[in-house]
């Protein structure tokens, strides 16, 4: 059997993973190289990153891959990507950047959200005729502010001079694929992220395009997640150190490769994702919606397929949030300046010597507004129930049950639509916790299953996708058993009954205090904040 060896890029929202895999029928891990990059929060709630930085990452962390697993450049026969979705790169008629890339996060765009799904006759909030437009035309509608079609006309209203140089709006993955082929091409799940993809007929939608008004010309070219797009320029190989003759894959993004990593390859299985945001995700053969929760179905890379994806905006950041504003002393972490892991030990430590439910502490994770099953980018985060008895230990374990409760929320809101799996995959970086996969299965009442190295599903999934490419595997439809499970976490039936009932406590927080979040983050007053 043959062997080939090749690298997959995982372009996450403040990092990028770089993971070097050998293909022999199987697909085995030989090198990876974390870099980190900046997420800009900018006035008016924009959030923003440079492409150079995704590029820089990637020049850093091959030659490192390259080292660690002692292979000259010419033995890589191919490169993918797995990276966040939902970017507005502008480019001009020579691939320059035209301004700092706008992040999935970026919620200016609220006015021309507004603006757009206005009109005497709405339904779930969005003029009719508008509403049924798009969904003959896609199955999906935009129906969030941080929607990026709504971000491309911030940009035409705002920075109209600029938006005149437009040749090409790219997501984020395909940018780097521009940067590396010179080909412009949107793989399927990124076109179907800007809510412009007809996915019956496979091309972009021209009556959902004039509503939006997108000029056509600024899309570019659709190809699937599998396919080659080509090889490295001489440009692009000389600066990532790699032979010319190495072929480049689309790839895909994260809410499509991530699954695929875990394992998830056939109809009803559900995986949770916990990394810098997070998400459940369940796999299914037709494409459904469900507006009034913000669930929509994605492309799969599997042809036939799509990821049933209801989305909060920060899961892990949410983490980083405690680690940096309450991590100090109390649990053993003077380290002002020792990395994010060192950190999430003393944390996960602290929270295991907390019983569950935080001693009455809860926790609202919404740090940056939310998506699903509620679209708010006016909420925010906090704690109810401190107490004078209260610790910082309970502190941290709430943030985690608080993030893992909205998973379980929006787990509820698909078993609504579909039907999801009894056994449940967790990946991203805070599946890595024993701690946090335990208060999973036991928010959750169901088991939960981690897959080895968690962190790299997404590097896995496009991995994947070339030993598909490349044929060590007839389809995609063979990669279920390629994700290797590590853990096994039962639910524990006493910390369940105690979930249940901050649960219901949880969800009635946020249409509690809703008004209170519009005062304080939207309308005029020296305490406005973003």
């Amino acid at each position: 059997m043959k062997t080939d060896f090749v690298i997959a890029y995982d372009i996450g929202s403040t990092g990028n993973k770089t993971c070097l895999y050998r293909l022999d029928g199987g697909v085995t891990l030989l090198a990876e190289a974390d870099s980190k990059y900046p997420l800009t929060v900018v006035e008016n709630g924009g959030v923003e990153q440079n492409p150079e930085d995704w590029w820089r990452s990637m020049r850093e962390t091959t030659r490192e891959v390259l080292r660690l697993a002692d292979l000259p450049p010419p033995s890589i026969r191919a490169i993918s990507f797995c990276s966040q979705m939902q970017g507005l790169v502008l480019v001009d008629r020579g691939g320059a950047v035209l301004r700092p890339a706008m992040s999935y996060m970026d919620k200016r765009a609220t006015a021309q959200y507004k603006r757009w799904r206005a009109g005497p006759v709405k339904v779930a909030g969005i003029n009719i005729g508008k509403l049924l437009i798009s969904m003959l035309e896609t199955g999906v509608v935009a129906a969030s502010a941080k929607d990026p079609v709504y971000r491309y006309a911030w940009v035409r209203e705002n920075e109209s001079a600029l938006f005149e140089r437009i040749h090409k709006w790219l997501d984020v993955k395909d940018y780097l694929v521009f940067r590396a082929t010179g080909r412009y091409v949107s793989s399927e799940d990124s076109a179907f992220a800007t809510m412009l993809y007809n996915t019956r007929r496979r091309r972009w939608s021209e009556p959902v395009c004039r509503l939006h008004g997108v000029r056509m010309e600024h899309l570019a070219e659709i190809v699937r997640c599998t396919d080659s797009v080509g090889a490295l320029t001489g440009e692009a190989a000389a600066e990532l150190g790699l032979s010319p003759e190495c072929t480049v894959f689309s790839g895909g993004g994260d809410s499509t490769l991530i699954g695929l990593g875990a394992g998830n390859t056939r109809p009803g299985e559900t995986h949770v994702y916990i990394g810098t945001s997070g998400w459940v995700s369940t796999v299914v053969d037709k494409q459904r919606t469900d507006a009034a929760s913000m669930i929509a179905s994605v492309i799969g890379a599997i042809p036939g397929q799509y990821n049933y994806f209801a989305e909060m905006e920060t899961s892990g950041k949410c983490i980083e949030w405690a680690r940096d504003h309450l991590v100090v002393d109390e649990i053993g972490a003077y380290e002002a300046d020792c990395d994010l892991d060192h950190l999430i030990e003393h944390m996960c430590s602290a929270a295991e010597r907390v019983p569950p439910g935080s001693r009455g502490v809860v926790f609202m994770p919404w740090l940056l507004g939310n998506r699903c099953p509620f679209e708010d980018a006016d909420c925010r985060g906090g704690f109810i129930n401190i107490s004078l008895t209260t610790k910082k230990e309970d502190l941290i374990r709430a943030v985690f049950e608080g993030i893992l409760m909205h998973k379980r929320w929006m787990l509820d809101r698909q078993d609504t639509k579909v039907k999801t799996s009894p056994v449940i995959r967790v990946a991203g970086g805070g599946a890595r916790s024993p701690v946090i996969c335990q208060m999973l299965a036991d928010i959750l009442n169901r088991q939960v299953e981690c897959p080895e190295k968690p962190q790299n599903s997404g590097a896995l999934g496009a991995a994947i996708l070339m030993a598909g490419g490349l044929g060590h595997i007839a389809s995609l439809k063979e990669a279920g058993g390629m994700a290797r499970i590590a853990q096994r976490y039962e639910p524990d039936p006493a910390a369940a009954g105690v979930y249940d009932k901050n649960f219901a406590v949880f969800k009635r927080l946020y249409r509690k205090n809703r008004r209170n979040f519009r005062i304080m983050n939207r309308e005029s007053g020296p305490g406005k904040r973003d």
